[in-house]
């Protein structure tokens, strides 16, 4: 991985300079961030990480020869180590042992996702410019569906035990024996079928 950015000034030429590089890690998605564990750390590069929403032009190159390379542009944070005064740090990930595509299809994949829940949020907070990601829902839960009874309510002054045994009435009879083995079904479904065709064939 290696961050890179170069300032150009008019007056001056070339201004402020910023390159991190790291020759192994491994990097993380998550539903908020991408994280980068260098796999040696030095006194200058510990670890990177970004929200998702700061990342921008994110692309995969795959050369002739060679791994293929994740580039994004990063829009630093307040407080993160890379100087305020740089509007965008360019981040280039190269995927030694495969891999670039998946990554970048599931980075889109979270970043649309996360950029949907923002909006909805913001658009229930009347527009409101800063988020508050703790807010937001990000889980992908299943989606909740009610009993098919539901709409019979249980008696506030039955028992438990009544309830239980109209349950077991509603279903019907509990079997008393297991249920039978793999191996038992497969040769009754294969005798069934057996039988059906000797009597299609006469």
């Amino acid at each position: 991985m290696s961050l890179n950015w170069v300032m150009l000034d008019d007056q001056e030429g070339f201004g402020q300079k910023l390159s991190i590089q790291s020759s192994a890690g491994c990097i993380h998605l998550t539903n908020q961030r991408v994280v980068y564990l260098p796999a040696t750390r030095s006194n200058d590069f510990q670890s990177f990480s970004s929200p998702l929403l700061n990342v921008r032009d994110s692309h995969v190159s795959a050369p002739f020869f060679g791994p293929n390379v994740w580039t994004a542009l990063v829009q630093p944070v307040s407080g993160g180590g890379i100087s305020p005064s740089l509007p965008a740090v360019q981040l280039k990930v190269t995927f030694k042992e495969g891999g670039a595509f998946d990554f970048h299809t599931n980075f889109e994949r979270i970043k649309e996702r996360l950029e949907q829940a923002v909006e909805n949020t913001s658009e229930g907070t009347r527009g409101q410019q800063n988020v508050d990601l703790s807010a937001v829902h990000l889980e992908e839960l299943p989606a909740y569906e009610a009993p098919p009874n539901a709409s019979q309510s249980a008696r506030p002054s039955q028992t438990p035990e009544e309830s239980q045994s109209s349950r077991a009435s509603d279903t019907g009879t509990e079997p008393v024996e297991p249920p039978p083995c793999y191996e038992e079904v497969q040769s009754q479904s294969v005798a069934q079928e057996l039988e059906e065709r000797l009597r299609r064939a006469t």
